[in-house]
């Protein structure tokens, strides 16, 4: 139990007087003493419980919690039948060792607090664990009607004093109870738990984030069919959830670790249940998918997303417009072996089109993912754009910018997430381009460096879409040719030739803000100009010449 549990039990007459940051410390046992130096029994996690008869004078109250605080107790309470109120010298020493105070009203016995911590901490450690796994059991297999996975956190916190969150491979939250998790502290969680999988360490994992210590055990998806010693752990890492204990597990009993266990195959039991559920959503999606690619008559894709549309966007009066998203995970192929990446780009790319402040299952109920190999593709449905909004819908990087840090731990140094957005469209006609331009986006992201990328349909109209299919070795003879006597100059002089190209180049060729902007007299600005033509055979004032060291410059 913890400190906390103690301080709202009305009946234990328990005021704070200090520590209030401290009140998750767990509490492990109780000991009442009166004795100067009561080390030699203590073993760490005790309730002390003091009269104040060892305290003399003010300076005793110095030694006597440093030696508290030394033994890892976990909190100390004081009575105060015997001097009416708490001295301050006591008050003070507490604060200064980071030792949370309670003073125990004179009305209450030591014994009826004794007694109520040792019922709790009893119940913990040798109580009825079985029978609180079956009470989670036969609440979840009860079917929905149970409440799916908040029953079993709401037990969690009742019988074993315990806040629990579970969290999608994102970080999202997708049940809790209690105060939810922001999505910064939600997505370091899943970080850690993903870095912690990669590198083959068993669960439950430890984190710290914002001082506050979590364990966290992996939810296995059990509706794969192999058993997951048989997988490989890049075919589940990104897909499966995950369980934060707010709790430092690392010296809890085998009992208590095996119920947690316990608790993740009953909440993967009703992770499985929903998926399943989600599979008419998916159903849809690889209809249309197959209509748009084998060249259908609009009319008959057309009808087809009459039926998508209520199931997607139940409500909506009119027709919506559609967005189509293509993400793909591709792994270095270790030994020859072959990663199955489609289901789990599937699955990765229902969470990611999630709000990630959104708390809940049932946020991704309106989002149909298909897939086709190793590449996922999402049809979107998103209501007609208010004439004040006419850029309304999904931004390629918006997409990626919560989950960046989780994903990228989860694909450490052998993976790859490349995600591609096309604009909306508002008709049948109009998906099978759609569908294209988000596959060219993707491929657009993925000729660009780093674990995750994303690119959107307006980069398609950009030099942008260009630059990245240059072969390397003409990119690299390019930007030499153009370049590296620049280079060579500003090794040898020190002259910031290429950063004053690079500023002349951005204030389109204008002599006075491109100076103003570098601090130099125009004619200085004019001289380096100069130079620059007269080690490349250039000239600046030629659109050709400046078009070529723009691209030169975004090249290298």
């Amino acid at each position: 139990m913890r400190l906390r549990a103690l301080l709202e039990t009305e009946a234990l007459g328990l005021r704070l007087l200090g520590g209030e940051d401290e009140l998750d410390r767990t509490v492990r046992g109780v000991m009442t003493t009166d004795l100067r130096d009561p080390s030699r029994y203590l073993a760490g996690g005790e309730l002390v419980l003091t009269g104040l008869a060892w305290r003399r004078d003010a300076e005793d109250s110095e030694p006597f919690v440093r030696i508290l605080a030394g033994a890892g107790v976990a909190g100390l309470a004081a009575g105060e039948a015997e001097l009416s109120a708490i001295p301050d010298d006591l008050v003070m020493a507490c604060s200064r060792h980071r030792l949370p105070l309670f003073a125990v009203n004179e009305s209450v016995a030591f014994a009826t607090i004794t007694e109520h911590v040792v019922r709790q901490v009893s119940g913990e450690r040798a109580g009825d664990l079985a029978a609180v796994v079956d009470r989670h059991r036969r609440l979840m297999t009860s079917g929905p009607a149970g409440g799916g996975p908040e029953v079993v956190l709401d037990l969690l916190g009742s019988d074993l004093d315990l806040r629990a969150w579970v969290l999608s491979p994102t970080g999202r939250q997708i049940a809790g109870v209690g105060d939810p998790l922001t999505p910064e502290i939600g997505a370091a969680l899943a970080a850690e738990h993903l870095g912690a999988t990669r590198t083959g360490r068993r669960g439950p994992h430890r984190a710290t984030v914002g001082g506050v210590a979590y364990s966290l055990f992996p939810i296995r998806n059990n509706g794969r069919g192999a058993a997951p010693a048989a997988r490989d752990v890049r075919e589940t890492v990104l897909s499966d959830w995950l369980l934060a204990v707010e709790a430092d597990a690392s010296d809890w009993p085998a009992a208590r670790l095996d119920l947690l266990q316990g608790v993740t195959q009953l909440i993967a039991v009703e992770r499985d249940r929903r998926d399943a559920a989600r599979a008419v959503r998916r159903r849809l999606a690889q209809e249309v998918l197959e209509l748009v690619q084998t060249g259908a008559a609009p009319a008959e894709i057309a009808a087809r997303l009459r039926v998508a549309a209520p199931v997607l966007l139940p409500g909506l009066g009119t027709a919506p417009h559609w967005q189509v998203v293509v993400a793909r995970v591709d792994w270095e192929r270790d030994g020859g072996a072959e990663i199955e990446a489609g289901p789990v780009a599937q699955s990765l790319l229902e969470e990611i089109l999630v709000d990630p402040a959104v708390v809940g299952i049932e946020s991704s109920d309106r989002i149909a993912v298909a897939h086709a190999g190793d590449e996922a593709i999402a049809l979107v449905p998103l209501p007609a754009p208010a004439p004040e909004a006419p850029e309304s819908g999904l931004h390629a990087d918006a997409l990626l910018a919560s989950v960046r840090s989780p994903l990228s731990a989860g694909l450490a140094d052998d993976g790859r997430l490349t995600l591609g957005v096309s604009a909306a469209v508002h008709s049948a006609e109009g998906l099978r381009g759609a569908l294209e331009e988000a596959r060219h986006a993707r491929r657009v992201a993925a000729a660009r460096p780093g674990r995750v990328c994303a690119a959107g349909h307006h980069e398609l109209a950009s030099h942008v879409l260009l630059l990245p299919f240059v072969p390397d070795d003409v990119r690299r003879a390019f930007t030499a040719r153009l370049l590296d006597p620049l280079r060579d100059y500003d090794r040898r002089h020190r002259a910031e030739l290429i950063p004053t190209l690079e500023a002349f180049l951005d204030c389109d060729g204008s002599w006075t803000r491109c100076a103003t902007r570098l601090h130099l007299h125009v004619n200085t600005l004019r001289y380096r100009v100069g130079r620059i033509e007269q080690l490349t055979g250039r000239d600046l004032s030629r659109l050709e010449d400046k078009l070529d060291f723009f691209l030169a410059l975004r090249m290298s």
